[in-house]
């Protein structure tokens, strides 16, 4: 009978991925458990650990999607600045895999899918300042990697955090990304 009832759920592991998604967005991933995602997700309290092991499990997994759907958003565009603002949309559209990707005490380190999720997400990145080094505009790619990682990175935060509320008003997040890239980086 678990079975069926198993077969009947459909993509349970993505049903509780979801429900994991739709807690962390209202209360944080400090607040998730195991035992309210069952609840959420209408299962039993042990399904959960039969998919993921544990909570570090299931926020692991949780990252290694996110880093992965970054690694697409940095893909679709080859300009540095669009990367920037693909980043932006990423943190925006997906605010759960945002928080829990950049929280490593959340994860377990040494997950293969995460390590090659984060290897992949790295690439992009690194991907999109390869032209600077190229151009002669930036001597050293990876400084200059971890300096557009930078103010991608923070104003995604801040602009997660309600920080940006005043600075922004009704604009547009990503045209304001825009064009603080376009001040900070004329002629270039």
């Amino acid at each position: 009978m678990t079975e069926q009832r198993a077969y009947h759920h459909g993509d349970l592991r993505r049903t509780l991925l979801t429900a994991a998604l739709d807690a962390i967005r209202e209360s944080g991933p400090a607040a998730l458990s195991l035992r309210d995602l069952a609840r959420r997700a209408g299962v039993s309290h042990a399904a959960p650990a039969h998919h993921f092991k544990d909570r570090t499990g299931l926020l692991t997994a949780i990252a290694a999607e996110g880093y992965g759907l970054l690694a697409d958003a940095l893909a679709e565009t080859p300009e540095l600045n669009e990367r920037g603002v693909r980043y932006v949309r990423f943190c925006r559209e997906h605010p759960a895999h945002f928080q829990v990707m950049f929280a490593p005490e959340l994860l377990r380190a040494d997950d293969p899918e995460l390590l090659a999720a984060r290897e992949r997400a790295g690439d992009q990145l690194r991907a999109g300042v390869a032209g600077l080094a190229a151009s002669g505009r930036g001597d050293d790619a990876r400084l200059a990697g971890v300096a557009a990682w930078s103010l991608a990175h923070g104003f995604a935060t801040l602009l997660l955090g309600g920080n940006l509320e005043g600075p922004l008003g009704d604009r547009d997040p990503e045209e304001m990304f825009r064009d603080l890239t376009g001040l900070l980086f004329q002629g270039g």
